[in-house]
């Protein structure tokens, strides 16, 4: 049996088609780049100004990757802003329902419940706290 050597264009075709392939993944992982960061803060993370979120509200800080509610008498909630069905950051938040864009979950602002998949596992709960007119989220220092 003889073995043909591959083409410098199938070569090349072939090259191209995996590194489109690997930028997919790549924006839908958690870490981009191989590195698979944690879904909830390992150390004490200052998210602003603790009114930022203002009573009955909710808001994502996608670069910190938390979600934090506050409910009608001010007390504030918080959740991993990773998705659980494939680990991309959630991008909105209406009518109480975080919702991620990627495959169309939905989790509950409140409690971080799945309210529609494909996720099957609620948003892991972050410790959070108003601190010194700040917001600080993840485990105390």
């Amino acid at each position: 049996m003889s073995s043909k050597p591959a083409s410098r264009r199938t070569v090349l075709c072939g090259a191209a088609l995996a590194g489109a392939a690997g930028l997919g993944v790549a924006a839908c992982s958690a870490g981009g780049a191989g590195a698979k960061a944690p879904v909830t803060p390992t150390a004490p993370v200052d998210l602003g100004a603790a009114d930022a979120v203002q009573p009955g509200g909710t808001k994502i800080y996608r670069e910190d990757r938390v979600v934090v509610a506050r409910d009608a008498d001010g007390a504030y909630t918080a959740f991993s802003a990773v998705c659980t069905h494939a680990g991309c950051v959630v991008d909105a938040v209406e009518d109480g329902k975080i919702s991620c864009s990627c495959h169309g979950s939905q989790f509950d602002a409140r409690t971080g419940k799945v309210l529609e998949g494909p996720a099957t596992e609620p948003l892991p709960s972050v410790p959070v706290r108003a601190k010194g007119g700040k917001l600080v989220a993840g485990p105390d220092a």
